[in-house]
C-alpha cells in the first residue's frame, strides 16, 4: 500500500527562503561550542521534523535509522580516541576521557543537525519549485535553472532504461557470467545505450525549447509564480525563538554540566 505523505506549512514557505534560512542555521551551528546549547537546537529542530513533516510515522522511523548511523559513527571515533586530562576508560588505543566523550556528542548532535536540516528541506521542498523560486527571487538565469529541471526528470527515466537493460541482460544469461572480459562487456553493454539514449533526449528537449521560443531574457513571465507569505514569517521566527529558547534552557537548565 503507497503511503502518501500530507502537506503543511512547512510545504508552503518560499523555497529560496526555506534554502537561505537553513544554510544560515548550518553556518551558525558550526561556531556553537557548548554540548547543552547544540542539544537543545537539535532538539528543537527535530520537533520541527517529526511534526511538521507531513509523513506518516513508519517512513519517518525509517528514515531515522541513517540518522542514528550518523550519530554513533561520528561521535565515536572522537569519544574513543580523543584527548583530554580526565582519563575514564583507557584499553590499548582506546582512551576515553571526559574530555572527548563531550567533543564526541557535540560533534555528533553537530553531524545530526546537519542530517535533520537537510532531510526536512528535500522531504518539504519541490525541485521544480525551488528552481522556479531561485529564478524569480535570487534572478537565478533561466538557461541554469531549466537545464537542472530538465537533468533532475531525466534521472528516472534513465533509470528505467538502466533496470530495462538489465533485465534484457539477465534473460539473456550475461549476468551470470564472471572476469574482466565479462566485466568489460557489461560496462560497453550498460553505458553505450545509456549515453546515447541520453543525447538522444537532450537533442529533443532542445529542439522542444527552440520551437517553444525559449529565450534567456529577464522579462519572462512564469506559470508558478513565487512570493512571501505569513508562513515565511512564522518560518523565521520559529528559529530566531529555538536559538534564544535554546541558550537560555542551556544557561539555566543544563543538561551537562561542563
Amino acid at each position: 500500500m503507497n503511503v502518501s505523505s500530507a502537506e503543511t506549512w512547512l510545504h508552503k514557505i518560499n523555497p529560496s527562503l526555506k534554502l537561505f534560512v537553513l544554510i544560515v542555521l548550518c553556518m551558525v551551528a558550526l561556531f556553537i561550542k557548548d554540548l547543552n546549547y547544540m542539544i537543545n537546537v537539535t532538539m528543537g529542530v527535530l520537533l520541527l521534523f517529526l511534526c511538521f513533516s507531513g509523513h506518516p510515522i513508519k517512513r519517518i522511523l525509517l528514515l531515522s535509522i541513517p540518522f542514528c548511523f550518523i550519530f554513533l559513527s561520528t561521535s565515536s571515533a572522537m569519544i574513543l580516541f580523543g584527548q583530554g586530562e580526565t582519563l575514564w576508560f583507557k584499553w590499548g588505543l582506546i582512551s576515553i576521557t571526559e574530555e572527548s566523550f563531550m567533543r564526541g556528542l557535540l560533534v555528533g548532535f553537530r553531524a545530526l543537525l546537519f542530517a535533520v536540516l537537510g532531510l526536512t528541506f528535500s522531504l518539504t521542498t519541490r525541485p521544480v519549485n525551488l528552481f522556479y523560486s531561485l529564478m524569480q527571487q535570487v534572478k537565478l538565469k533561466p538557461k541554469y535553472a531549466y537545464s537542472f529541471m530538465a537533468a533532475l526528470r531525466l534521472i528516472p527515466i534513465m533509470l528505467e532504461e538502466f533496470q530495462t537493460i538489465r533485465n534484457a541482460m539477465r534473460v539473456r544469461g550475461v549476468e551470470r557470467k564472471k572476469g574482466i572480459r565479462s566485466l568489460y562487456f557489461k560496462m560497453k553493454a550498460y553505458s553505450i545505450p545509456l549515453l546515447s539514449g541520453s543525447i538522444r533526449r537532450a537533442h529533443r528537449i532542445a529542439v522542444a525549447m527552440e520551437a517553444k521560443r525559449f529565450s534567456d531574457t529577464r522579462n519572462r513571465t512564469y506559470y508558478y509564480e513565487f512570493g512571501f507569505s505569513k508562513n515565511d514569517h512564522r518560518f523565521i521566527l520559529y528559529f530566531v525563538i529555538l536559538l534564544l529558547a535554546g541558550l537560555y534552557l542551556s544557561v539555566q537548565f543544563p543538561y551537562l554540566s561542563i
